[in-house]
């Protein structure tokens, strides 16, 4: 193993979208079993700091590896299409408009439940399928730079529902 390893190479996983997440903690568990600094307790100090920084790799790259979104992230950052969000904040004319009536319903429903639950399952639905897109593009036609587009829609979508959460919430004080 080399701490410079990608996640998926350190896993020793296929560097695909789609994984098997009983796989996935299956592996965390093996490498975090032999990582764990309590393993390296009668060897020095010296053998401690080496495996808690191998203890933090592996923790690092499991919680990258097993929340979709993040996969997303970093496999388009693999080969070659960074998302950069924070530069790079171009969408297409459709989703900008599909967001900006998502926004405006959310505004006109502040006080109807049943309205921001309706909504929460159209946001919900596109946001499956857009990572159902996502894992195509990257798992079959290999087009990252697509799939980096649509790994940033999918970012609006998560901090979306967070403010649709917010606001169902409080209908129910």
């Amino acid at each position: 193993m080399n701490l410079a390893d990608n996640d998926f190479t350190l896993f020793g996983l296929p560097e695909r979208f789609a994984l098997d997440r009983a796989d996935l903690d299956a592996r965390w568990r093996e490498l975090q079993s032999s990582v764990h600094p309590d393993r390296f307790a009668g060897e020095g100090a010296a053998a401690q700091r080496v495996a808690m920084q191998w203890a933090v790799r592996v923790n690092e790259a499991y919680r990258r590896l097993r929340e979709p979104l993040a996969r997303a992230a970093y496999l388009c950052g693999l080969r070659g299409s960074p998302i950069d969000a924070e530069r790079n904040t171009a969408m297409p004319a459709g989703f900008l408009m599909q967001q900006m009536g998502w926004r405006e319903r959310l505004d006109e429903s502040r006080d109807d439940a049943e309205g921001l639950g309706a909504l929460d399952g159209e946001v919900k639905n596109a946001e499956r399928d857009t990572l159902d897109e996502v894992a195509r593009l990257l798992d079959e036609l290999d087009d990252p730079a697509r799939a980096a587009e649509r790994v940033r829609a999918l970012m609006f979508f998560q901090k979306f529902r967070r403010d649709l959460a917010e606001r169902l919430e409080a209908t129910h004080d």
